[in-house]
């Protein structure tokens, strides 16, 4: 049979979600358990790979197997067998038609920022940090000439395996969160959470993308700027790659006929 999983982890003790030699990423962990689990080999395959540092809220594979358990029975035994920064949120069997990457209609991923003048601490690794102040309008500006269907070459790592830069956004809200009543050293702390939905996304897109918009919130480059670097299609036109602290693989999306879960609870803590 075919179970799907929803996975959540935190990133930042990981070489990411694919596997490699060293074992120490977050697929090598979770096929591990799995073994143990089953007590017999399992390969996984992923909704959308993650870079090291990145978290995922809810990360969704499939695997098959001739075993017959119960759908918690794969959620609390493999549990058993993780570490404490990566936990199985739901088991669901599904029709041998299912594919946790190919069945994707669209993914989600979601950056969170923290302004203020002094660094995270509670939340190091965990979120991205701006110790200047930015400006929500000027970020949703540039934002909008992002939305659509575009070739995203200036936002692609120059190792990504995608068989084609053109992808379509769809969605990239921005919002700022817990803003302080006064401000620290001339700044107002606060959070601020961007999110971004595609049909999918090249390798480094999101973090090349926040690179942009920091540029741009910070004033050192105008809202129209987002635009000439997506019409460049040259990695060297954008800003560097932002810090993969406060990136959120959100998930994937399917058609409500596979009876997935659209989200966990993990979403409900992030600023």
């Amino acid at each position: 049979m075919r179970i799907a999983l929803g996975v959540s982890y935190a990133g930042q003790g990981y070489h990411g979600w694919q596997s490699q030699p060293g074992g120490n990423t977050v697929q090598d962990r979770l096929e591990a358990a799995l073994a143990r689990f089953a007590t017999e080999p399992i390969s996984t395959v992923c909704a959308g790979r993650t870079d090291a540092g990145v978290h995922g809220l809810m990360q969704v594979v499939h695997f098959d197997t001739p075993l017959q358990r119960p759908p918690f029975s794969w959620v609390r035994g493999t549990n058993t067998f993780l570490p404490p920064d990566i936990a199985v949120q739901w088991a669901h069997p599904v029709p041998p038609g299912f594919h946790a990457r190919a069945s994707a209609l669209g993914r989600r991923y979601a950056y969170v920022l923290l302004q203020s003048p002094v660094r995270p601490s509670v939340e190091a690794g965990r979120v991205g940090w701006v110790f200047r102040a930015l400006d929500g309008q000027a970020m949703r500006e540039a934002a909008r000439h992002l939305i659509g269907e575009h070739d995203f070459s200036s936002f692609r790592a120059a190792g990504c395996q995608a068989r084609t830069p053109v992808k379509t956004v769809r969605r990239i809200d921005i919002l700022q969160r817990g803003a302080a009543q006064a401000a620290v050293h001339g700044l107002v702390p606060c959070y601020w959470r961007f999110e971004f939905e595609a049909d999918a996304f090249l390798h480094h897109m999101i973090r090349n993308i926040m690179g942009c918009l920091v540029a741009v919130g910070q004033g050192l480059k105008p809202p129209d700027w987002m635009g000439e670097v997506l019409q460049a299609r040259s990695r060297d036109a954008a800003a560097p790659t932002f810090a993969p602290d406060g990136l959120y693989f959100l998930g994937p999306q399917y058609d409500p006929a596979w009876g997935l879960p659209d989200r966990t609870a993990a979403y409900d803590w992030l600023p």
